[in-house]
């Protein structure tokens, strides 16, 4: 038990590391963020202190003897949401949902709530938006709005009082950079106000077993906005992902309480709003074009889930005197570090060309398995030779140019057959059951695996003398979506 002081009136305070100074400095002399201090003008009365962990209990007992009771889960209904969340919404948990502006956050959960309706007493809180204009937006998707309640206020007191007054159970806060106490003398978005805030919310919610999710702003520097505790008190912290031209997005989680934070979630923005993915690997693969150079097809895992993804790669002469490297989707310094190996161990250089790589679909892979891909991509736009559409090549390299063993190989298999892969070139090291329509190439190192890649081109050849060029394809009708991947998007 204790007292809380008389707080300074005038405190100026570091937005990224929580540093305080009594006047104003252009750089923190903690974290060493330019411009990152804000004024703070509380007026808090001295009070008791609380607990915002949930009731505060000062009685020290023995870990072993306390009962922890199985919770149960609320579905929302998206098999997508639900394997990003560990299985669904766990009631008195608090996240956080960030996303750059017009992603699609507000759509997400104000559709995620119209379909918890039917199980729990939901609460959608706007301090951005007017009622009419929430319940426009959710009449234009379509939704049953029947047992959705929504309160378009930004006061905390109010919203605190509305949470008792309906006993809603899942509460939805948009955003919590616009709600503000009255017992602070700060602007609204202010570093004081968004920590109040959050602080009291996340009390209530550990008190009374209500689930919370708040919507928060991005910087410019792709965090969240507010002070960086504020993903500290926290229990879910998600990202949703996409460019805005764009049409699908990617969910996942950089902190979770009550599941793993390797999972992905896919959605696809419509007309109709969010639609989640079944079955992601079908938007990442462009089977329907023809075969071209520096394009291969790998398997990478996230999560629990193995995706099929294209990499494309182009070589060209660099005509400057600095050639030049860019990577989407994939780490440059590791593409820096595999094409030293590819002069070293291989003897292909290409030191004075240009390179770029894609990873298509957006998809960010961070996992070594793609370290051969990438290789077999690059071996094949500077010979300007095509690989099989049917071959997926994955595995990581060593310095020496080993080929190291892979996590879940056997699944990567797998996806691969489902999919119609019949040549997969993989480590030696990995152990693998033979799978009906598929023919493993195991290799040891990369001068092994160049010499496999180029007899499986020749033999491919020599099946299909006559490949399709791209000017025989029809492009006088190009369909909103590839065949192939019209039926991932659920209804």
């Amino acid at each position: 038990m204790g007292f809380m002081s008389q707080s300074k009136t005038n405190l100026y305070q570091c937005q990224d590391c929580n540093a305080t100074s009594s006047k104003w400095q252009g750089r923190c002399f903690q974290c060493g963020a330019w411009e990152s201090f804000v004024k703070v003008n509380t007026h808090s009365k001295a009070g008791k202190i609380t607990s915002y962990a949930g009731e505060l209990n000062t009685e020290v007992v023995n870990l072993a003897a306390v009962k922890a009771s199985n919770i149960s889960r609320v579905c929302t209904g998206w098999e997508e949401l639900d394997r990003v969340l560990g299985g669904g919404l766990v009631p008195g948990s608090v996240s956080l949902l960030g996303g750059d502006p017009g992603v699609g956050k507000s759509t997400l959960l104000l559709q995620m709530l119209c379909k918890l309706t039917s199980k729990v007493k939901v609460l959608y809180v706007t301090g951005e938006e007017s009622a009419d204009q929430v319940a426009l937006r959710a009449r234009r998707l379509g939704l049953d709005l029947n047992d959705c309640y929504l309160l378009a206020h930004t006061d905390l007191s109010v919203i605190l009082t509305a949470i008792k007054q309906q006993q809603a159970a899942v509460v939805v806060i948009d955003s919590i950079q616009t709600m503000a106490s009255a017992e602070l003398s700060s602007a609204a978005g202010s570093v004081s106000q968004v920590r109040e805030c959050a602080m009291q919310l996340t009390q209530m919610a550990k008190s009374q077993a209500i689930t919370i999710l708040f919507i928060g702003h991005m910087t410019k520097d792709g965090h969240v906005a507010g002070p960086r505790v504020l993903e500290h008190m926290v229990d879910t912290v998600l990202y949703l992902e996409g460019e805005q031209t764009g049409r699908y997005r990617m969910l996942r989680a950089s902190k979770n309480r009550f599941g793993s934070v390797h999972e992905l979630g896919v959605f696809a923005m419509l007309e109709q709003g969010m639609r989640e993915v079944k079955n992601p690997s079908l938007l990442f693969l462009s089977k329907d074009a023809p075969a071209a150079s520096g394009s291969v097809i790998m398997a990478c895992l996230e999560g629990s889930r193995v995706l099929l993804v294209e990499l494309q790669t182009l070589v060209d002469d660099s005509y400057g005197q600095n050639p030049r490297r860019v990577v989407m989707g994939l780490d440059t310094t590791r593409m820096n570090m595999l094409m030293a190996i590819l002069s070293k161990h291989a003897g292909v250089s290409c030191h004075n060309q240009d390179v770029f790589i894609n990873v298509v679909g957006g998809l960010k892979i961070t996992e070594t398995a793609a370290d051969l891909a990438l290789c077999a991509a690059i071996l094949s736009s500077i010979a300007s030779i095509a690989l099989p559409r049917d071959l997926m090549v994955i595995g990581e390299l060593g310095l020496n140019g080993e080929i190291r063993p892979i996590q879940q190989g056997q699944a990567r298999v797998a996806q691969a057959a489902k999919h119609g892969i019949t040549d997969i070139i993989l480590p030696s090291s990995n152990k693998i059951t033979a799978v009906k329509g598929c023919r493993i190439h195991p290799v040891r190192d990369i001068a092994h695996a160049k010499s496999v890649l180029f007899e499986l081109i020749r033999l491919d050849k020599t099946a299909n003398p006559r490949q399709p060029s791209p000017q025989s394809v029809n492009m006088s009708s190009q369909p909103a979506e590839p065949e192939h991947a019209q039926g991932a998007i659920s209804d």
